[in-house]
């Protein structure tokens, strides 16, 4: 099959993370892929050219001219599947499929942002949906979203299908090392993502600053993630942690491409945002055996059993996300180690990439 993915870049959000791993995917089986994109990032771009993936840019400043220049070159180029991840690049996608198309048009919602069900222009982009062929949500959360918004959609065109992660390759699944005690070093959280107000940084801080001293002294908490899009959020960040005087607690780091080394040296990775689709971040998590500590959003609570494979708080209550940190500082070095075991074998069910990519490529042949 010729299979065209349109995003709007390559820069390091989840979203793009996802469509790069499923071209590359979709190329391993043999087929002609190409990722067209209109914004001038490319983080993941030595990943697509290291997979044999063709990277078409169609910059265009212009909105409409923007629309009408991936209009042209997707129905010039007679794709057998075009498949769009985020909201404007659906849009266009659907848009380049009218008035009639000659191949199979696949939607993805990438993020269960609430604000969906109240905006007029969130709710505009997603009437559009039902002359897809298929929606494809990575969370039931998503899915649930879009229904109630465009209740015209055949369920049957409705479809979740969660993220890949091929972090827990042999070299990462053999290095689990857990740590024998806090008394001697500290506890490290991790946490990937974006400095922007979905990913509730601002709690993060304010809970931490709810600790008694003698916790803050037993962790680190070391955050990777871009500015882009929001550097006021990230000042914000910035300025609270000089107020609470928590710079030796929490680090705020730019995003990096060895992320899976920094996951390597965690003792837990944390996520503590306001809402999301499925993030990215716990997949990888759970594929390098690491415990928790996450809000309990969207399809969270469906895969993280609160003390079994991570501890679980509500990202709006400052206590709540304090009191998930003291549970993980309290934990033993066991119960992290057999928290690591359980996330493994939920992931290796949940999140292979073969069995995803397959996925899709059902979809995309279904009648």
């Amino acid at each position: 099959m010729k299979i065209i993915c349109l995003i709007d870049s390559l820069a390091s959000g989840g979203a793009q993370r996802q469509i790069t791993e499923l071209a590359s995917g979709f190329k391993e089986n043999n087929h002609d892929v190409e990722i067209v994109i209109y914004y001038d990032e490319l983080f993941y771009a030595d990943t697509l050219h290291k997979n044999g993936v063709k990277i078409i840019p169609l910059f265009e400043r212009n909105y409409f001219k923007r629309v009408f220049r991936i209009r042209k070159y997707i129905r010039s180029s007679k794709p057998d599947i075009v498949l769009s991840f985020l909201q404007t690049p659906s849009f266009i996608a659907t848009i380049a499929s009218l008035p009639f198309k000659s191949w199979k048009l696949i939607v993805g919602e990438r993020n269960a942002d609430p604000i969906i069900l109240k905006s007029y222009k969130e709710k505009f982009y997603r009437l559009f949906h039902i002359f897809a062929d298929y929606i494809v949500g990575n969370s039931q959360a998503n899915i649930d979203l879009v229904k109630k918004v465009n209740p015209f959609i055949s369920s049957n065109k409705l479809k979740v299908i969660y993220n890949i992660t091929n972090f827990g390759t042999e070299e990462y699944i053999d290095s689990w090392n857990s740590k024998p005690c806090l008394t001697s070093e500290k506890l490290l959280i991790v946490v990937a993502g974006r400095y922007q107000f979905q990913k509730n940084y601002l709690g993060l801080i304010e809970g931490v600053n709810q600790l008694p001293d003698h916790y803050k002294e037993k962790i680190l908490i070391k955050c990777f993630g871009s500015s882009k899009g929001d550097k006021n959020y990230r000042l914000l960040c910035d300025n609270l942690l000089f107020k609470y005087n928590l710079n030796s607690v929490i680090e705020l780091n730019h995003a990096t491409k060895e992320i899976k080394q920094e996951y390597l040296k965690a003792d837990f990775v944390g996520l503590f945002s306001h809402y999301e689709g499925f993030p990215n971040t716990i997949c990888e998590a759970m594929s390098m055996k690491k415990p928790l500590i996450v809000s309990a959003v969207s399809d969270v609570p469906i895969l993280i059993e609160e003390g079994v494979n991570g501890f679980l708080c509500q990202p709006n209550d400052i206590k709540s996300i304090t009191n998930a940190i003291i549970r993980a500082i309290k934990s033993s070095a066991s119960t992290r180690e057999a928290m690591g075991v359980c996330n493994k074998i939920k992931s290796d069910k949940n999140f292979n990439k073969s069995k995803i990519t397959n996925m899709y490529l059902k979809l995309f042949k279904k009648r």
